[in-house]
């Protein structure tokens, strides 16, 4: 049986675990070859393992590891087709007037610069095969400025700039750009309520549908029909794959310590 994206080559970063890993596998699912790029050695090593793929070992935060990971996927698969990004390595929550300088340095060379890297590293591929798919993980937080996570809000807001300037200036060429704004259990929100575990069931409770979505089931059914051809007359758009959270927004308002 056929898949959805059968003879595609994707590279998706992050994917060792969460949300990237829920999209790699689902990936493989549905015909595609798939490689890792992932900070993390032993855990994307094991994902590409599982989906016979390709791992790069890769720090997003560092400009030539992906611009690597990305010719690397071209000399191992002969193209790259798809390129979802995923990566995500912030720090915990806290009030803006403590966040550091190196905090927020972090969070936008993790949250903008390696997907822009990724961008117009594949570009010039996708270009010259006229089709391509880019797929940026954004976050309800920066489109409601939830509290806490500063650097990790204005990193997806500018993602989110970025996703709809490159999908109008790459629109004649077949490339499309768009944002999926999930709401998940990933590593990442683990990470990020890990001082503060009540918050799990506070997020469940916060969400119309009563729950946090299944990076798999829930998530990375959306991004495949963003990186198929079914979707080759959108770009630019922000898609919410988050159980109806974005409707009326959701409070959300943690009691940070001062």
């Amino acid at each position: 049986m056929s898949g959805a994206l059968d003879g595609k080559v994707a590279l998706v970063t992050g994917a060792g675990a969460g949300i990237g890993e829920g999209i790699a596998r689902r990936f493989a699912d549905e015909g595609a070859r798939v490689a890792v790029a992932e900070l993390d050695p032993d855990a994307g090593a094991a994902v590409a393992a599982a989906i016979d793929g390709l791992f790069v070992g890769t720090d997003v935060s560092v400009r030539e590891q992906v611009e690597n990971a990305v010719e690397t996927t071209v000399s191992q698969y002969g193209a790259i087709d798809i390129v979802v990004n995923n990566a995500w390595g912030g720090g915990a929550l806290g009030r803006v007037e403590n966040k550091s300088d190196e905090q927020l340095a972090h969070g936008i060379a993790v949250g903008y610069y390696g997907p822009y890297w990724a961008m117009r590293a594949a570009f010039p591929h996708m270009k010259a095969r006229g089709w391509g798919r880019v797929v940026n993980l954004c976050s309800l937080n920066g489109v409601n400025a939830h509290i806490g996570s500063l650097e990790y809000n204005a990193a997806k807001e500018a993602l989110r700039t970025l996703t709809r300037t490159a999908a109008r200036e790459w629109a004649p060429t077949g490339v499309t750009v768009n944002a999926l704004c999930p709401a998940a259990k990933s590593q990442a929100f683990f990470r990020a309520i890990g001082d503060y575990p009540e918050l799990e069931a506070m997020a469940d409770a916060a969400n119309p549908m009563g729950r946090m979505g299944d990076p798999y089931a829930d998530i990375a059914p959306v991004a495949v029909f963003l990186a198929g051809e079914g979707s080759r007359y959108l770009t630019g758009n922000t898609l919410f794959v988050d159980g109806g959270s974005h409707i009326n927004g959701v409070a959300w308002a943690p009691d940070l310590d001062a």
